[in-house]
C-alpha cells in the first residue's frame, strides 16, 4: 500500500486503470474533454500490476471491479460511478481546481 500512496501523490490526478476496460477509457476519455493531463498506470501493462490492484482493494475500492480507481489531490475519490455522479453534481470540476489539476 505504501507504492500506492507514493504513486498517487505524484500528481493532483492519478488514475488506475485496465488497456481492455470500457470504464476506464470513458473515465480517461472524460477527463481528456476537461484538459486535464492525469497520471494514468494500466495495470495490465505494468510491473506488479496486479499486486498494485490487491492493494487498491484494500484502500477501499470496489474488490470485484477495482478499475478504474481515480485519486484526486492524493486522495481516493472512487471509480466509474462515483466519477460520472461527481460530473453530473458539477462537483467534479471544482475538485479537480482546488487539487492544482484544472486552472481554467
Amino acid at each position: 500500500m505504501e507504492m500506492v500512496s507514493k504513486m498517487v501523490s505524484e500528481k493532483p490526478l492519478v488514475i488506475f486503470s485496465d488497456t481492455s476496460c470500457c470504464m476506464s477509457y470513458t473515465i480517461k476519455s472524460l477527463f481528456n474533454d476537461f484538459g486535464v493531463n492525469p497520471i494514468v498506470y494500466e495495470l495490465d501493462q505494468i510491473p506488479r500490476g496486479r499486486e498494485i490492484e490487491q492493494a487498491l482493494s484494500r484502500l477501499g475500492c470496489n474488490p470485484i471491479g477495482t478499475i478504474p480507481a481515480v485519486f484526486i489531490g492524493g486522495e481516493f475519490v472512487g471509480g466509474a460511478n462515483e466519477i460520472m455522479s461527481l460530473h453530473l453534481k458539477r462537483s467534479l470540476k471544482p475538485m479537480l481546481k482546488t487539487a492544482g489539476a484544472m486552472w481554467v
